[in-house]
């Protein structure tokens, strides 16, 4: 299993998330990637991303907000919401991860599971939010890797 099916995984999940306001945890994980065997630093990348989205959600839903103007956070289809969020959180908090590849990722995703409209939308979100949260420009520190257990 790569990155990209990794954080296909955390969209699907998020977007349950979404209705549910259930987290899964690794047992669920693992039983929703029985057939794709993923490798143990691929489960912790995606652990590692479902569970900073939602410790870090009020944040991040208002970094998207700040920067989505003229559009409401509700408005965003749900999809493309979710793609924003993991790829935000990425941007953010995984400096271990270059934010072009984070966008190139997220832009690659939404192509796949959005709109043809949607792929440029979010591409200018994140493009300004890794600009605006450039490392020398993070508060605190933020692109430093946090634990989310």
């Amino acid at each position: 299993m790569t990155r990209r099916q990794a954080r296909e995984y955390v969209l699907q999940s998020l977007f349950q998330y979404e209705f549910t306001k259930s987290i899964s945890d690794r047992k669920e994980i693992q039983e929703g990637l029985a057939n794709k065997s993923p490798s143990d630093d691929i489960l912790e990348f995606i652990e590692d991303l479902i569970g900073g989205v939602i410790k870090n959600l009020k944040e991040i839903d208002e970094i998207i907000q700040s920067v989505s103007k003229h559009w409401e956070l509700q408005r965003i289809a749900s999809v493309d919401r979710n793609i924003i969020r993991f790829a935000v959180y990425e941007l953010l908090y995984r400096a271990d991860i270059p934010a072009a590849v984070t966008i190139n990722e997220a832009v690659d995703i939404a192509k796949k599971y959005s709109t043809l409209e949607s792929f440029s939308f979010i591409n200018g979100i994140l493009d300004t939010i890794a600009h605006e949260n450039a490392p020398e420009n993070a508060k605190g520190g933020k692109r430093q890797k946090e634990s989310t257990k």
